[in-house]
């Protein structure tokens, strides 16, 4: 270890390698030849596991490398060349996509949104407004309604919630696409009440994140309905994502869904989530809001986040004033208990000095 490198990093949830699971399996099958292009064993049955698990028999299922990538070819797959995809301000296509979506041809068009949600009546709301704009002819139109299921502050719609924003979408004849990048913490969270059956029912396309929940790489691309998106394999060819090696996506897949396994990959990130919140707020720091899956996002003094860095690693979110700053706590799925109890013994501490 370098010198001076923090001993505890909770600054993202894809900082390990992968579950044991499909390190295992990568080993056991790593010599036998199989087809490329995911036409290998090992992916057809991760796909008919995913069908399985999304009560979607007929989906279109695609395994893409990572999220970013897997957001630009699904938005540029569906919309037209004058439209744009719809989205929070603080989406990830909006914010932290180093303009994937524009540099390949689309507009992000953003909405307010409230701790990282878009409600449906602001969607509503915000779709009338361009669609009854006296310029509308000469602007970028709304082509796709683009949210993540965890959100980027780490909270979750509701099944009502969905249900109210597919209502909007139906209503101004727009598709939706859910990114699940973080799918995996939603769906281990008690808060949740959206099962990958209901993304199904709901969403003309999403995905399941592999990336950050157990995976060395890859997303799951779903396409309930695939003739939504014709020729997507095609289409991900196109953009330079198409996996030639598809078993590396393929074994990986069919691990985390053989015994529920995806589903229980996020119990430990959010069991040790809850003990660092539930610790930050009584030991009297401010929260930014409480966040139900595995990111936390505290305000911290400058001079406490100087501190604490010093022997913990963390992201930076966003400055609250000239004092004091929004940062993020991530845990995932392989943080250990003790590392957690760590992180809460030097925050207790700092608050006591």
């Amino acid at each position: 270890m370098a010198e001076n490198t923090p001993r505890l990093s909770f600054t993202c949830d894809y900082e390990e390698g992968a579950h044991p699971a499909i390190l295992k399996r990568l080993a056991e099958t790593n010599f036998l030849k199989e087809p490329g292009y995911g036409y290998d064993e090992f992916s057809l049955a991760a796909k008919d596991k995913i069908r399985e698990a999304c009560g979607a028999p007929n989906a279109g299922v695609y395994f893409l490398i990572g999220g970013t990538q897997t957001n630009a070819t699904v938005i540029d797959a569906v919309l037209r060349g004058y439209q744009g995809v719809v989205a929070a301000n603080t989406g990830h296509v909006a914010v932290h996509e180093a303009g994937a979506i524009e540099f390949g041809g689309h507009k992000v068009l953003t909405v307010p949104q409230e701790r990282g949600k878009v409600s449906a009546a602001v969607l509503n709301q915000s779709l009338l407004d361009i669609e009854n704009d006296g310029s509308y002819e000469h602007m970028v139109h709304p082509g796709l309604v683009y949210i993540s299921q965890p959100t980027e502050y780490g909270t979750l719609y509701t099944k009502a919630e969905l249900e109210a924003i597919r209502a909007v979408c139906d209503e101004h004849k727009l598709p939706l696409f859910i990114d699940g990048a973080r799918l995996g913490y939603a769906l281990a969270s008690p808060a949740n009440d959206v099962s990958m059956k209901d993304l199904a029912r709901l969403a003309d396309v999403f995905y399941i994140g592999g990336t950050k929940c157990g995976a060395l790489l890859g997303e799951a691309v779903v396409i309930p309905n695939p003739d939504f998106i014709p020729h997507f394999f095609t289409t991900i060819k196109q953009h330079g994502a198409l996996l030639a090696k598809g078993r590396v996506a393929g074994i990986q897949f069919e691990t985390l869904f053989t015994d529920g396994l995806y589903e229980k990959i996020g119990i430990p990130a959010i069991r040790n989530a809850r003990k660092i919140q539930d610790a930050l707020r009584a030991s009297g720091y401010e929260l930014l809001f409480e966040s139900p899956t595995n990111q936390i996002f505290v305000v911290l003094e400058n001079t406490q986040m100087a501190e604490l860095a010093k022997s913990v690693a963390f992201s930076f979110w966003e400055k609250k004033d000239d004092t004091h700053t929004v940062v993020r706590f991530a845990t995932s799925w392989a943080t250990r208990d003790e590392d957690a109890d760590e992180l809460v013994r030097l925050l207790k501490d700092m608050r006591l000095a």
